[in-house]
């Protein structure tokens, strides 16, 4: 036969398989509950939409508490997505007492909320119940993405009430970022954008992350979805990162043009240019214990962004690890599960050990 034909007739076969494959999905979707966020926890603060978890464990062996700051784009559950790979969930089984951080969902009013509100407002705010209710003086920021960078920044502005800080894959020196998405996110109009929908639409975010890989992220992973939908653990497990994509909230619009403006067009963070609170935010304040999680093959934060860090801030005990994985292989993956978690508990375990914690 043609090679042309047969060419033709395999991109026809695909296609229809993906159209199945869509169609499949959007119907389990709409007729069954999709479990995520399963780990026991009570939610003990709400205001402005925002909830802070603590994770219910009775086996505690470590006096300071964690905070694990997830970014304000899709939603903190991640970090939750399935028994068999929750990262919240393997930290409580190691003894640690955990606290999350879901962000919700802004509304038209919050058009106008920058990182002083998010970081000086909420997340100061939420450090203190935090503390008040586990009796520390001091807490430990695990932050996700730019809930890392957000847990660096909000470090250097309240030293004094973090006790360790952990940070997977965050946004540091856009400089070093040649990914796709620093490339479109230095080239987008913030302005005109906020100025005409007051905040960033979720459609935006999603549309954006699907056409980074538009084959891997729509025709491919929907054959592959027909292709293993008798198998219940693939079914169920891909369902609900389905789930997670699709339930993409709107970003603040004040926030949005500040993370595109400052952070990655003009690299204010990095440059010792930023101000939160009115306060300039210099890295090398920072001198509490770092560990730093980094994916080799992250294509949404290079990892030479990322990895910069240990060289900006001033801690005398500082640490680097950089993992052969993509960016939600770092925190829902069995590499995770099996070999990140296990070394950071260690780490943890013993920062805690020297303080007499």
């Amino acid at each position: 036969m043609d090679p042309y034909l047969l060419f033709a007739q395999a991109v026809t076969d695909s296609m229809i398989k993906y159209t199945e494959g869509l169609l499949k999905a959007q119907e389990l979707m709409s007729k069954n509950k999709i479990d995520v966020g399963t780990t026991p926890a009570d939610v003990i603060y709400v205001g402005r939409k925002i909830r802070l978890l603590h994770y219910k464990n009775e086996q505690i062996k470590h006096k300071v508490p964690i905070i694990v700051v997830y970014a304000l784009i899709n939603k903190h559950y991640i970090l939750d997505l399935q028994p068999d790979r929750s990262f919240v969930g393997n930290l409580v089984k190691q003894g640690f007492d955990v606290y999350m951080v879901d962000w919700g969902v802004p509304e038209p009013i919050d058009k106008h909320l920058t990182f002083d509100d998010y970081i000086g407002r909420y997340l100061d705010r939420l450090v203190n119940m935090v503390r008040d209710n586990s009796s520390s003086e001091k807490v430990t920021l695990i932050g996700y993405c730019q809930g890392g960078t957000m847990s660096t920044m909000y470090t250097a502005l309240k030293q004094e009430k973090v006790a360790n800080l952990v940070t997977i894959a965050p946004v540091i020196d856009t400089s070093k970022d040649n990914s796709v998405v620093a490339t479109l996110c230095k080239s987008i109009d913030a302005d005109r954008i906020i100025d005409t929908y007051g905040n960033l639409p979720a459609e935006f975010l999603h549309r954006f992350y699907t056409m980074l890989k538009p084959f891997s992220q729509g025709i491919y992973k929907y054959v592959n979805f027909v292709n293993n939908i008798d198998d219940e653990y693939f079914r169920s497990n891909f369902l609900r990162v389905e789930k997670w994509l699709y339930d993409t909230p709107a970003i603040a619009g004040g926030l949005f043009k500040q993370w595109i403006n400052d952070i990655y067009k003009r690299n204010a963070l990095a440059k010792g240019e930023f101000y939160l609170c009115g306060k300039r935010i210099d890295l090398r304040s920072i001198k509490v214990p770092l560990f730093n999680i980094v994916a080799s093959d992250d294509h949404l934060v290079a990892p030479q962004c990322s990895i910069t860090l240990n060289q900006y801030v001033s801690s005398e005990d500082k640490i680097l690890r950089v993992y052969t994985c993509g960016h939600i292989g770092l925190i829902a993956s069995k590499l995770s599960q099996n070999v990140i978690l296990p070394e950071l508990g260690k780490w943890l375990s013993r920062k805690m050990l020297n303080n007499n914690n």
